[in-house]
């Protein structure tokens, strides 16, 4: 068997068991309909969740889009924020005695209690979404970061020591490049979190017409009991999640495969 055959077998192998899940959970949904005679506007029935796809998919583009700017904006800026505070905490201990304890603070604060404010100093649109999204999404890039930072073997930062480098060789070369699977590990956490954010900030300060987002069609669609265009909203709100997911997932191969184990295929 040539390597190019396992390979596509163990491609295959690894598809089949969520493609299964899938299919199983779409049985069951199915039955749950049919047998207890669910209604419509209770839960729609997978044909009927497809049909809203199709007859919607111009009017569900724009709010797609908005929200895809907001989280993926807010993604970015989390990622930036986060990986700079965890620098600055790496570097002196004292900034992460002082204000690591306040990091938490802004992570155990409901983001419905705090979005209002947003809105009252910002106000109402993508912008407040985003600073939402951000919020949420900074601390686990943070902590992550934190984390990778200072798990760097002190055997080598001392081995740089030694040898005279000046800490931005260090920096660079060293603990950045160590760090890097806790980077992407917080990446990871925060490609959902920041869409969550978004959309629970659309909740609170989204807009409507032309500026809102799939959290304002969720909203309306709730108040008006047309639960085929609330299943169709989350559907989106999921494949925004799981682009991004996947841009972190393809990014850490990227960047991991040829050197950490966490990235390496299961037969190496």
């Amino acid at each position: 068997m040539t390597a190019r055959t396992r390979s596509v077998r163990s491609r295959i192998g690894r598809a089949l068991p969520p493609l299964g899940a899938f299919v199983i959970g779409i049985a069951l949904w199915q039955l749950i309909i049919v047998v207890f005679d669910v209604p419509s506007y209770m839960l729609p029935s997978p044909w009927t969740l497809l049909q809203t796809i199709w007859e919607e998919r111009t009017a569900i583009w724009q709010p797609t889009w908005v929200t895809v700017q907001e989280s993926y904006l807010a993604f970015v800026v989390a990622t930036l924020a986060g990986v700079a505070v965890a620098l600055v905490m790496a570097r002196w201990n004292i900034t992460e005695r002082g204000f690591y304890p306040y990091l938490i603070v802004l992570q155990t604060i409901p983001i419905v209690a705090i979005a209002p404010l947003f809105v009252v100093w910002i106000g109402p649109g993508q912008t407040t979404n985003m600073l939402v999204g951000a919020m949420i999404a900074l601390f686990p890039v943070a902590a992550n970061t934190l984390h990778g930072l200072k798990s760097v073997d002190r055997n080598l930062v001392q081995l740089y020591s030694m040898a005279g480098a000046p800490p931005r060789v260090t920096l660079f070369s060293l603990r950045l490049p160590g760090a890097s699977p806790s980077i992407l590990t917080g990446m990871r956490i925060a490609a959902g979190s920041s869409v969550i954010g978004a959309i629970v900030g659309e909740f609170v300060a989204g807009v409507g017409g032309g500026e809102g987002g799939l959290g304002y069609i969720i909203t309306q669609s709730a108040v008006q009991l047309r639960t085929p265009q609330l299943f169709v909203a989350v559907v989106m709100a999921s494949v925004v999640s799981l682009v991004l997911f996947g841009f972190v997932v393809l990014l850490e191969r990227l960047l991991l495969s040829r050197w950490h184990e966490s990235a390496l295929p299961d037969d190496e």
